[in-house]
């Protein structure tokens, strides 16, 4: 009779099972909601790059043609609001891009949305003046479009330092020479960087 005690076991009734299912349940559910919602950011991201890679396009079209796409600049064409960089920006899809938020800085992290930067890369980096050698017909001229994207900043806002710098760039062949792309006050399309770096 002992003997029969220690080799039977009792099957676990219903009653002690429940709950299981919800306790299973809040285990996996924040880490599934974390695998969607960041394949749902990566999208985001993806098409903030593309709309990054279609404005560098578009800039290095007009830059290479010296004619700002802003019907305005042909009337006033010293002003910066109505030039290529401003025009291209303004082209963005998205507030967001155009203007910053939550998950789009400016690159150095800053609030403020693409920074658009023309360059010549046919001289070297970083040369000051640029020599309007630069600037001839058959030069190329490139224009870089940054920002930096946050990750998952709806759920935790910018205090997690998860962010990638998003860089979309566009080289073409000037077509239209400019006078002097490298003075604010110029009557040219754009305004490209005075040292010659983006």
């Amino acid at each position: 009779m002992l003997r029969s005690r220690v080799f039977t076991f009792r099957r676990p009734s219903p009653k002690d099972e429940r709950g299981v299912a919800l306790i299973e349940f809040a285990l996996v559910l924040p880490m599934v909601l974390l695998l969607l919602l960041g394949m749902i950011d990566v999208g985001k991201a993806v098409n903030y790059w593309n709309d990054e890679t279609h404005l560098a396009n578009e800039g290095a079209r007009a830059a290479a043609v010296n004619n700002s796409p802003d019907p305005n600049w042909a009337a006033s064409k010293t002003t910066a609001a109505y030039k290529i960089n401003t025009a291209i920006k303004n082209q963005a899809d998205s507030a967001e891009l155009r203007n910053g938020g939550r998950s789009i800085s400016s690159p150095n992290g800053s609030p403020g949305g693409v920074s658009i930067c023309i360059w010549f890369p046919g001289v070297a980096r970083g040369t000051n003046p640029v020599p309007s050698s630069a600037w001839q017909a058959g030069q190329p001229v490139q224009v870089v479009v940054r920002a930096q994207y946050n990750w998952l900043a709806y759920l935790v806002g910018r205090g997690v330092r998860a962010h990638s710098d998003l860089t979309a760039t566009s080289t073409m062949r000037i077509e239209q020479p400019p006078t002097n792309p490298t003075s604010a006050s110029s009557t040219d399309a754009y305004t490209a960087s005075v040292n010659n770096t983006c």
